[in-house]
């Protein structure tokens, strides 16, 4: 076969470029085996890899809320003199939020006091009413000769005894003097004189049991002293104690004016501004939202087929995307009795911890639940994984040369973390200066 002269020179330039370009691929490698060799071995520290028991967990997501929340709102109407909170503001139990124009209650917390200093004055003029009533009682009873709890009748009272016993020896001997005046043996005057006598007993009886009754009318007169007396002073004990309830509600009236925070936390909401008229009454009377967040309440969604692995008591941790390289720890502290039929979760609520405040109420988390039963691992210290993009990798050191493993990473447990695959027990991994790593570089321990 014959070739042009153009064509052949056109393969010859081929050739001879080819040559060119692998004389200088030649030549890079050996500049640079040269200059690896000049650089000498990376220095590394090493960490052996080891088999440990750690806790076994499953993910869940949840949601952050606070652990109480409170609508502070008034008791009384008033018009609002002092603000001393406002919204992000932190507040102590007990902290004074708004003062309210307390004069009107102060005048009729006076107005009260004074009643109940009239009506304690009334309780003595009572007492002494009846202590004037029972000395009259007792000097009635004494003049008729009975003591407290006798039953006075008035054939008992002794001039009528007295009276009444003459007239029985008067009237026998008034049917003595018939019969010998039958038989001859009295006069007439003799017998008159006895009648007549008898009479005058008579009268005086009546006499004796009308002086009777007055003396138990003074006796029933003088008892219904002391009863009414200590009627009155019931009624003015009863009135001191009303008076006593006035005040105290005018009290209450007063230091009502006063709205203390109550809980300690956060201020979410203000309703509230100086000159403003409240009244509990009207609607949406709320003046402020307070949220406690020292402690807040993590809502779990745990699937239906996870549920049996999530008991009271079990500890969780919990990352949000705002931290993402810190983990805040919790117990689960109670579960729902049923799960929700749309998502078929079972809610659960876990308290957490939340130092500095740093978590907010509606933040997401991913959570972590830990399993009573633990699990061998393969641990390393966290330092010896290296992120390079979406993959981690650990320098594998042996026979004096790294080797570049991909790894699956699992649970961060302090300053090691579980290598799920890519590294085996007892291997040496390096943990610093893994920058200056790649696979098959030369190092020294």
């Amino acid at each position: 076969m014959k070739f042009s002269k153009s064509f052949l020179a056109l393969i010859i330039a081929a050739v001879a470029a080819f040559a060119a370009a692998c004389g200088s691929s030649s030549a890079n490698d050996a500049n640079s085996a040269n200059t690896a060799e000049e650089a000498g071995p990376v220095v590394v520290k090493t960490a052996v890899a080891k088999v440990e028991q750690i806790p076994t967990y499953f993910e869940a997501t949840g949601t952050l809320a606070s652990d109480a929340e409170s609508d502070v709102a008034p008791t009384i109407g008033g018009k609002i003199a002092q603000v001393n909170f406002d919204v992000g503001s932190y507040v102590k139990k007990g902290d004074v939020l708004v003062r309210m124009d307390a004069r009107d209650a102060e005048i009729r917390l006076q107005q009260a006091l004074s009643q109940l200093e009239q009506a304690k004055k009334a309780v003595d003029q009572a007492e002494a009413g009846v202590d004037q009533a029972v000395a009259n009682l007792r000097q009635t009873q004494v003049r008729l000769g009975i003591r407290d709890g006798e039953t006075f009748d008035i054939e008992d009272f002794s001039q009528v005894i007295s009276v009444r016993a003459q007239l029985k020896l008067a009237e026998a001997e008034l049917k003595r003097f018939e019969a010998l005046l039958e038989t001859g043996d009295v006069s007439r005057s003799a017998y008159d004189q006895r009648l007549s006598q008898r009479d005058s007993l008579l009268g005086q009886l009546r006499e004796a049991r009308s002086n009777a009754a007055v003396a138990i009318r003074a006796i029933n007169t003088a008892e219904a002293g002391v009863k009414t007396a200590r009627t009155q002073v019931a009624n003015a004990k009863a009135a001191v104690g009303t008076a006593e309830a006035q005040v105290a509600q005018a009290r209450k009236n007063v230091a009502d004016n006063v709205i203390l925070a109550p809980i300690s936390g956060y201020v979410s909401e203000r309703n509230a501004d100086p000159g403003e008229y409240i009244s509990p009454n009207q609607p949406n009377a709320k003046l402020a939202t307070i949220v406690r967040t020292a402690v807040l309440r993590l809502k779990i969604d745990v699937p239906e087929q996870s549920i049996a692995k999530v008991a009271v008591g079990q500890s969780v941790s919990a990352q949000v995307s705002a931290y993402p390289d810190r983990s805040f720890a919790g117990t689960i502290v109670r579960k729902l009795p049923s799960l929700n039929p749309q998502s078929r979760t079972l809610t659960v609520e876990a308290e957490i911890d939340n130092p500095g405040g740093l978590l907010k109420p509606g933040q997401f988390a991913t959570v972590r639940i830990t399993q009573s039963k633990p699990a061998p691992a393969v641990m390393v210290p966290a330092v010896a994984v290296r992120a390079l993009g979406e993959t981690n990798v650990v320098y594998v050191i042996k026979d004096g040369v790294a080797n570049e493993r991909l790894v699956q990473v699992g649970l961060l447990e302090n300053d090691f973390i579980e290598i799920k695959q890519g590294v085996g027990e007892n291997e040496v991994v390096a943990v610093d200066n893994l920058d200056k790593l790649g696979d098959g570089v030369i190092v020294a321990q």
